[in-house]
């Protein structure tokens, strides 16, 4: 199989557009929120059934607490809301949730019922479904880089030993191994950029944006995007 056709084993997704799809029906933020809550069901089992390994979506960045008191608080209510509703189709399909982020920082509900989905599928070996909830990447990898400069200032490292694989492995996507960098980025609602999300693992990552709004981003246009993905020649630098 040639360089371009090889499978997507990672994809990650910031999904995007949820109060704009509410604001163009003249409806309140939260029913945007909850549409795209629903959305997550579709676009999981679409990619779990196209054999993607991995499914990051960035769910709530460590900069999202800026928002309204109560839309962060509705926000904190979705996993609940999530998990109590699709877990039996994640167990059907035998997808194994991942949450990943500052998970310690969350409201106790919204935490205790996401260590719950991750204990409830630890043995499903199917597709990783992973949030990124809480997460920030300038932080993920300053919280990695000072975990190394502990290892070194009591001696279990040298520093000549740090490499690019060391720092890979401190930061949040090492349970991801083999698959801790994305292949292909998605992004939807026509803005383009990164916004905090996986800088350091998407170093040779192909980006794919969307105009589609996240609620009304569907199976079809996820297929039409994994296979423009998949024509695509992926160097890594070389010629």
């Amino acid at each position: 199989m040639s360089e371009s056709k090889k499978p997507l084993n990672h994809l990650a997704i910031i999904m995007d557009g949820n109060g704009r799809w509410a604001k163009k029906r003249h409806l309140p933020r939260f029913v945007g929120h909850r549409h795209g809550m629903d959305n997550i069901r579709n676009i999981a089992l679409a990619a779990n059934k196209l054999g993607i390994k991995v499914l990051t979506l960035y769910a709530f960045s460590t900069e999202n607490w800026a928002r309204p008191t109560d839309e962060v608080n509705y926000l904190m209510r979705l996993p609940i809301d999530f998990f109590d509703k699709f877990m039996p189709e994640l167990m059907e399909n035998n997808v194994r949730v991942n949450i990943m982020g500052f998970v310690d920082e969350l409201p106790e509900k919204t935490y205790l019922v996401t260590q719950k989905a991750m204990a409830e599928t630890a043995n499903n070996t199917g597709m990783v479904l992973n949030f990124a909830f809480n997460y920030g990447s300038h932080r993920e990898i300053t919280a990695g880089v000072q975990e190394i400069a502990r290892k070194v200032k009591v001696g279990e490292i040298d520093i000549d030993d740090i490499s690019e694989k060391m720092v890979s492995d401190h930061l949040l996507t090492h349970s991801l191994a083999p698959y801790e960098d994305p292949d292909l980025l998605i992004r939807t609602s026509g803005e383009e950029r990164l916004s905090n999300f996986l800088l350091w693992q998407m170093a040779y990552t192909e980006f794919s944006f969307s105009d589609k709004l996240w609620p009304d981003f569907d199976k079809t246009d996820l297929e039409e995007l994994v296979k423009d993905y998949q024509g695509r020649n992926r160097r890594f630098g070389k010629v």
